[in-house]
């Protein structure tokens, strides 16, 4: 995703470069995928990738995007225009994400400005619900000073907000070493919130708890695509679902 943990990673300096590179040591995982994994080829894109090219994403078989929207309640991706309109002008099915800052604000809060500044959902067959990346702090503390339970509670915040807001429940992005760190492993949003685990290896891995499959799989940094390689997991028709909330 080009997350503010990749930026952190370019510019945080001494005092986090252990809680960084812990972090990006788990995402990782213990060997990168040399091939892409079955499913729908895709990507995720955020102000790191400028101006896409979106024809040449489409024509190198990418078949859908999440772009960030936003972080915290003060910014906004400045190329959000263009990689959210380009995508869906080439015919992605595409949606936008939210990074999550739980020290700064309430979950309601956030999935409020997300909403405000292109997380919205609208029933055309081409927007995927809005998506919380919630992981990593690479400002500072793991967990973002929170314990599992506040944890957990801001995270329903966020997403119930979002969910009476636009009739969608959020996508989930996190891997499962942060996801157990700092919410104790909790299996309350699977039922309800489609998952998208980060993981850099060649098999998916443990996911958190009560997410039996994944919805999306986020294998790469690099790749075909600009920004981060993923995969849907299932066929274009399903993602139209997905999509659509049913049928459109």
């Amino acid at each position: 995703m080009k997350r503010p943990l990749r930026s952190a990673l370019r510019t945080a300096g001494a005092a986090l470069f252990t809680t960084v590179a812990m972090a990006a040591s788990a995402l990782v995982g213990a060997a990168p995928a040399s091939a892409a994994p079955a499913g729908l080829p895709g990507m995720d894109v955020s102000s790191w990738q400028g101006n896409v090219n979106w024809s040449a994403a489409w024509n190198n078989g990418a078949r859908f995007a999440y772009v960030k929207a936003t972080e915290g309640t003060g910014y906004t991706n400045p190329y959000f225009a263009q990689q959210y309109n380009g995508s869906y002008n080439v015919g992605m099915i595409r949606g936008s994400y939210h990074f999550a800052r739980p020290d700064v604000s309430t979950g309601a809060a956030q999935a409020d400005y997300f909403i405000a500044h292109g997380g919205g959902w609208s029933k055309d067959g081409k927007t995927l619900p809005g998506a919380l990346d919630i992981e990593y702090n690479p400002y500072g503390a793991t967990c973002y000073g929170l314990s599992q339970a506040s944890m957990r509670n801001w995270i329903a915040s966020f997403v119930n907000q979002y969910h009476t807001r636009t009739g969608r429940w959020a996508t989930i992005y996190t891997t499962t070493d942060w996801w157990s760190t700092c919410t104790g492993n909790t299996s309350q949003f699977a039922a309800n919130n489609p998952l998208w685990i980060a993981r850099y290896s060649s098999s998916v891995g443990t996911l958190p708890a009560g997410w039996g499959v994944y919805s999306f799989w986020q294998w790469a940094d690099s790749g075909t695509f600009p920004g981060d390689q993923n995969v849907w997991n299932g066929t274009l028709d399903r993602l139209k679902v997905l999509a659509c909330n049913g049928t459109c």
